[in-house]
């Protein structure tokens, strides 16, 4: 009998495309019961399960009046996980009609042969104008600001948002989304045989 263990690790690079700098490059926490969900209507060619959604978020940390910052543990539990507040969301699914651009904002799957791992590569790009709304600097000092992101996370496609499911859940310090920032996010999920 043949045994294996699977191994799945998150990735997170955030890149300021103008400034061609790393902003925050950080591993991320999985959400293994919604995750076993997703891979399982996947093979089974069921309408959901699929990478749709990458979400953004201002709740997952606190930061004190002296600077210090207070994370809290990514939510991995629970069918019903969400981010702590998401306040902003972007379609990754290159055939979904409502990508904005799927030449920027797209999923896809890279394998080396003769390796026991697979990644699976999101890219997520959030323009000057967006999102809408944004403040036009990034010299924002209220790190709870609706975008002043300190939480990305995920989602599967669900036919109603309910039903959409929370992949993965990343926080890290505060980083601001503003009108003069274009910000590329690479997001890896590594899936290991060992």
């Amino acid at each position: 009998m043949l045994t294996s263990n699977t191994k799945i690790e998150g990735f997170l690079k955030i890149i300021d495309i103008q400034d061609k700098k790393t902003i925050l490059e950080t591993k991320n926490a999985i959400h293994y019961e919604n995750m076993s969900i997703a891979i399982a209507q996947s093979l089974a060619r069921e309408p959901e399960g699929y990478i749709s959604k990458m979400v953004f978020g201002n709740g997952g940390s606190i930061v004190s009046g002296t600077g210090t910052i207070t994370y809290f543990p990514p939510n991995i539990s629970g069918l019903d996980a969400q981010l702590y507040n998401q306040t902003y969301e972007k379609i990754v699914d290159e055939v979904d009609p409502n990508n904005t651009n799927p030449l920027k904002n797209k999923v896809k799957v890279k394998h080396v042969p003769s390796t026991l791992f697979t990644d699976i590569i999101i890219n997520c790009v959030l323009e000057l104008n967006e999102p809408s709304s944004q403040n036009v600097f990034d010299d924002n000092t209220n790190s709870e600001d609706t975008f002043v992101f300190d939480e990305i996370g995920i989602k599967s496609y669900g036919q109603t948002p309910e039903r959409e499911k929370l992949l993965t859940h990343a926080i890290f310090s505060p980083v601001e989304k503003s009108l003069n920032r274009q910000i590329e996010i690479i997001y890896t999920i590594r899936i290991s045989m060992c």
